[in-house]
Parts: structure tokens; C-alpha cells; sequence
């Protein structure tokens, strides 16, 4: 066996279709796209062109929205915080906040906020400082002997406003 008589098993490697190469090739001429119009062409695409029929995406109706400025919080189980506290990378004595998660890597970053969900356990007792808690989450961190201090958020006196109103709208509605 030498170098120059190595070669693939047969049928190892197919060879792609080359269209538009002469009538015997059988995709000859038109090159399988039948003929004339705009569908023949290359780099038209028609898309949702039902041929004058309202098309599919706009029989169906929007739903829904973005909320504009959408805050993402870094969300964190009280069994995360127990693991990290047992690791070593969150000191329990001191109060827990954003920034200490992230020191300690167990936040890759702060975004928006803290929130605190109630999975799994939580055996030392811990302060925790976060913008947002759950109802278990908060049980069992009180519990433990711990305490969880929500950070109030600062209201606008214009979105204090709408909310009254719209309180009021709602209020005159139900009566």
C-alpha cells in the first residue's frame, strides 16, 4: 500500500447537483424551476404571498407587548445561598447584597436588582438586602433566625399620579 494508491470507499463522497449544465444532465436548460416569471429568478422571495388571499400573518391577531425598559433582576434560590454559604464564598455575619454575590462569584453581574425565590434550604441564619422576596423565600430566611430588608423603590410623583388615577378610573367602574 502506498500513498498514491489511497483512496475513499466507494460512495464515501457524493458530488453536489451542478443544474443548468445541458440537456442530457437532465436539469438542463430551466435547471429544475420550470419556467419563466419571478419564482424563476435568483433572489426573490415572495414571503407570505398567499396570490391575493389575506395572508396567514395577517389574519391572526397581535397579542401581547414589550414593556418598555423591562428591569432584569438576578434571581437567587435560598438553597443557592446556603451552597454558597457552606462554600465559603458568602460570609453569613455580614449582610448579603448584590454586590457581595458577585464578589464572591456567585452572580456572574448585578443587573437591575436582587430577587430572592424560596427554593430549596437555608440554614444559617443570614440579612439579606434585596429588592424584590418571595413569601417562602422570606419564611424561610425569618425562620432561621435571619431577616430580609426590601429596598423601596423611589416612585415618581407623575407615576404616583397615573396610578391614583387609574385607581379612581377603576373604582368608579365597579360601583
Amino acid at each position: 500500500m502506498r500513498l498514491n494508491e489511497l483512496n475513499d470507499n466507494p460512495g464515501a463522497l457524493k458530488r453536489r447537483v451542478r443544474v443548468g449544465r445541458g440537456i442530457g444532465s437532465g436539469v438542463g436548460k430551466t435547471a429544475g424551476r420550470g419556467v419563466k416569471g419571478q419564482k424563476s429568478r435568483t433572489g426573490v422571495a415572495i414571503k407570505g404571498f398567499e396570490g391575493g388571499q389575506m395572508p396567514l400573518y395577517r389574519r391572526l391577531p397581535k397579542r401581547g407587548f414589550t414593556k418598555w425598559r423591562r428591569k432584569d433582576f438576578n434571581a437567587i434560590n435560598v438553597g443557592a445561598l446556603q451552597v454558597a454559604i457552606d462554600d465559603g464564598r458568602v460570609d453569613a455575619s455580614q449582610p448579603i447584597t448584590v454586590e457581595s454575590l458577585v464578589s464572591g462569584g456567585v452572580l456572574r453581574r448585578a443587573k437591575d436588582g436582587l430577587r430572592i425565590l424560596g427554593g430549596g434550604e437555608i440554614k444559617a441564619s443570614v440579612n439579606v438586602t434585596a429588592d424584590h422576596a418571595t413569601e417562602s423565600a422570606r419564611a424561610a430566611i425569618e425562620k432561621t433566625g435571619g431577616s430580609v430588608n426590601i429596598i423601596e423603590q423611589k416612585v415618581l410623583a407623575a407615576d404616583e399620579a397615573k396610578r391614583q388615577k387609574t385607581a379612581d378610573k377603576k373604582a368608579k367602574n365597579s360601583k
